[in-house]
């Protein structure tokens, strides 16, 4: 039970963190601000890599929200 506490713990922390950079990029892409979500992107790639590599989140969850993003930025970009 300790075990699954301070895992869970972690895991809380991981999630947290890729959570919040999906989010500030989202909403540098709603307030159309090409640079900052450029910026922001790389945060929350990394993000998922790293929950995807501790096993978080799976491999394929962590590469889908990694391409959506992408997309995202991308259309905002050529938008622009």
């Amino acid at each position: 039970m300790r075990v699954t506490d301070r895992k869970t713990l972690r895991n809380k922390v991981v999630k947290g963190v890729f959570r919040n950079a999906i989010k500030d990029t989202k909403e540098n892409i709603a307030a159309g601000k090409v640079k900052e979500a450029q910026e922001l992107l790389k945060a929350a790639i990394k993000a998922l890599d790293k929950a995807a590599q501790k096993k978080v989140i799976k491999k394929n969850t962590a590469a889908r929200k990694k391409s959506r993003l992408n997309a995202a930025v991308k259309k905002l970009a050529l938008k622009k």
